[in-house]
């Protein structure tokens, strides 16, 4: 029989994607709302070039790039939905006149074990976790191998440059859950 117990948090990290000329007029407004809601920036990549596929050309403009942040707050696993739920919000906010977002934010939780991605597309693999956000299991991490891909892995994650980013981050949360950080409870998300 299986012992039910609250898991660790996880690391919360929002991947932002816009066009170029976005990031010198959007990026401080962005991190100054993401902070406001998840709390201060731990980590926040350069901007890396997205050129795996034209998919949000047409609506965010090009050429593309994404940036990736880390929260200083660990995040209970069950806040993903509104972490989701708040970035779709902040998409609409920060939209052209016309409705048009300029930047796609996508909310997930690394874990020792995973990268979960928040998505509001269902798909054959991806689990409902309700208010209108499904989970997508993007990587799992192989202590022998790293991360895995999964055949429905984005292009742009199974990058090596992301994985290398993934598993600095990875071994920053995992030195921080070594060093003792108690697990909020289950439920009682700190990032609504």
């Amino acid at each position: 029989m299986s012992t039910l117990r609250e898991p660790r948090p996880g690391l919360l990290l929002v991947s932002a994607l816009a066009a170029r000329e976005w990031w010198a007029e959007g990026w401080n407004a962005l991190r100054r709302e993401l902070s406001g809601r998840f709390g201060p920036l731990w980590s926040e990549s350069e901007l890396l070039p997205f050129d795996h596929t034209d998919y949000y050309a047409a609506e965010l403009g090009a050429p593309l790039f994404r940036r990736l942040l880390a929260f200083e707050r660990l995040a209970p696993l069950d806040s993903l939905v509104e972490a989701k739920r708040f970035a779709c919000g902040l998409e609409r906010g920060l939209a052209r006149p016309d409705g048009a977002r300029r930047v796609n934010l996508d909310p997930g939780l690394l874990t020792l074990e995973r990268l979960v991605l928040a998505s509001g597309k269902n798909f054959t693999h991806r689990i409902y976790l309700g208010r209108g956000v499904w989970a997508d299991l993007t990587l799992i991490y192989n202590k022998r191998t790293g991360w895995v891909d999964l055949p429905w892995t984005f292009p742009d994650y199974a990058s090596e440059t992301m994985k290398r980013r993934l598993t600095e981050l990875r071994a920053l949360y995992k030195t921080r859950i070594e060093a003792g950080v108690k697990p909020a409870r289950q439920g009682e998300s700190p990032c609504p």
